[in-house]
């Protein structure tokens, strides 16, 4: 079972996302800032990131960039899922080291789609 770490700081879209991905039966472990994903990526090692963009204490351009400059996890693909829908936002997301980039609101299925996708990849 392929293992996902969403990080977001919104209770809501967090259980969404989370309850989303559960249901195409994946394996989820949550945090809720950049912070808190980087404790986390020490015992779970997922094998797909979901994070959102904007966030307390480290936000998600930071903590692509320390993934992707990280041997142990510069090979997990990362999915950002933000309210910065503009195409700048989408460039700079991809320029952090970002493997898709999702804009909120989201089809459910143009989610899933996304990480099976990475995770087949």
């Amino acid at each position: 079972m392929s293992k996902v770490l969403i990080v977001e700081d919104s209770l809501a879209q967090r259980q969404m996302i989370s309850d989303l991905l559960k249901g195409s039966g994946l394996k989820v472990t949550v945090a809720c800032d950049g912070v808190e994903a980087l404790e986390h990526l020490e015992s779970f090692n997922p094998d797909i990131v979901v994070m959102d963009i904007v966030m307390p204490r480290m936000n998600g351009y930071e903590l692509c960039r320390r993934l992707k400059s990280d041997p142990k996890t510069q090979n997990v693909p990362v999915v950002m899922c933000s309210s910065k829908g503009e195409e700048f936002d989408r460039y700079w997301g991809m320029k952090q080291g970002a493997d898709a980039y999702i804009a909120k609101p989201f089809q459910p299925v143009e989610l899933i789609g996304t990480v099976k996708q990475l995770l087949r990849a």
